[in-house]
């Protein structure tokens, strides 16, 4: 029996910001520590980078069949935030938790 298509109900949504000059090296070392074990659990992942002259801001969000399906990942609550070894190092401040919202409708391409 093939395995069911697994639906994205819910989106959690983290923002973190650092300064102009750190963002570059955030950037990579979020990717290859916080991201891929990501792609890795998560039905997908988004990573967008704003740049202003006093911070850049950095938001991921994924998206998971269920709060529990989330929850196995982070190992936590729904908000919890699980920061990255060299977050402390890297941001301006740790966040101190994340946005979870139910996904109601979803439309177009965005891979």
């Amino acid at each position: 029996m093939a395995d069911t298509p697994r639906t994205p109900t819910i989106a959690r949504i983290w923002r973190g910001r650092t300064l102009p000059e750190k963002a570059d090296d955030y950037e990579t070392y979020n990717y290859e520590t916080g991201i891929k074990p990501l792609i890795e659990k998560a039905l997908g992942v988004q990573t967008f980078r704003e740049d202003t002259a006093t911070h850049s801001e950095f938001v991921t969000i994924s998206y998971w069949e269920s709060i529990e399906a989330m929850a196995r990942f982070t190992g936590g609550g729904p908000t919890q935030v699980h920061h990255l070894d060299r977050d402390a190092e890297f941001l301006i401040e740790l966040p101190k938790s994340v946005q979870v919202l139910r996904l109601l409708t979803s439309h177009g391409k965005t891979g």
